[in-house]
């Protein structure tokens, strides 16, 4: 009997298949194994929306400092006004304790950011347990969707109105009355949309149509000097591997004596490039000649 529900991994409409990986909580074992001995009053399910009012956090910090917080005045709720009163008591007993969590993973998870419980767990339990979670600890913490959404293919990804409904919560509005703020923050994430799209329209010129620009079309020659140079220098670097295909022979012997050549050199400025290309070759037979000259001794003093 169908149910109107789709199961995960099922085909959609358009005969795609997308396979979605299991449900996971984002925590390492140790984190996990702390949080089942610590006999809380219900253990997470959904770190997001169960940390948010903050009475699993007063209940973890009351086994650690358990005359400092009453559990009676915290009130489990999920309005607004009851978040605000107990993270403002939990606020207070930070103070007192002279404990610093982040304040940003405090509103992330107040606020039911993705990721953002998350990561306050692993930082409480650093801070009350004294050990380093390094995959957590190193990195940046970033609350956006942006990893989701690289995770999807292009057709799929948000909007810009809809990354804005997705990166602002309601609750940070009626926390935040100001237009002026609320306003740097949509104009961000417009921002991190557009950088997005121009990376996705460098990656895929074709999809969009994007034809090369006049300079991009261009031929571009070399000059008649850098052609001269560079004819040059792979002359010379043959020459050089050339002119010393005896020495290791010559060195062994101790007796052996040169004599200095002088040799006059044209300017290079101004030669053609098929002057160029005559002396070097000429320049080439000297010294192959001299080499072999060289190691039949008839040089020798």
């Amino acid at each position: 009997m169908a149910t109107g529900r789709r199961a995960w991994g099922d085909v959609n409409c358009s005969g795609l298949h997308y396979q979605t990986p299991p449900r996971r909580t984002g925590l390492p074992r140790a984190v996990l194994r702390w949080l089942q001995s610590l006999d809380l009053s219900f253990f997470p399910r959904r770190f997001g929306r169960d940390f948010a009012n903050g009475v699993l956090v007063a209940e973890i910090f009351s086994w650690y400092f358990p005359g400092d917080l009453r559990l009676g005045a915290f009130q489990n709720g999920t309005s607004l006004r009851t978040k605000l009163c107990n993270w403002a008591r939990l606020q207070q007993f930070f103070l007192k304790r002279k404990l610093n969590p982040v304040q940003e993973l405090i509103n992330g998870t107040m606020h039911c950011k993705p990721g953002a419980a998350e990561i306050l767990v692993q930082d409480i339990y650093s801070m009350l347990t004294n050990r380093r979670i390094k995959n957590i600890q190193d990195e940046e913490v970033d609350f956006t969707d942006s990893y989701y959404q690289d995770q999807l293919p292009m057709v799929a990804r948000s909007t810009a109105s809809k990354a804005i409904k997705n990166n602002i919560k309601l609750t940070e509005e009626m926390i935040e009355p100001s237009i002026k703020k609320n306003r740097q923050k949509v104009n961000a994430i417009i921002n991190m949309h557009m950088q997005q799209r121009l990376l996705e329209r460098e990656e895929n010129p074709k999809r969009f149509n994007i034809k090369p620009s006049l300079g991009e079309r261009a031929v571009r020659h070399p000059s008649r000097h850098a052609s001269v140079e560079i004819i040059i220098n792979s002359q010379r670097e043959k020459l050089s591997s050339m002119s010393y295909l005896g020495l290791p022979e010559i060195r062994r012997k101790t007796s052996v004596h040169f004599k200095e050549i002088q040799v006059k050199q044209a300017d290079r400025s101004s030669l053609s490039v098929d002057e160029a290309q005559n002396d070097c070759n000429n320049f080439e037979k000297f010294i192959f000649t001299l080499t072999k000259r060289i190691l039949r001794g008839n040089l020798l003093v």
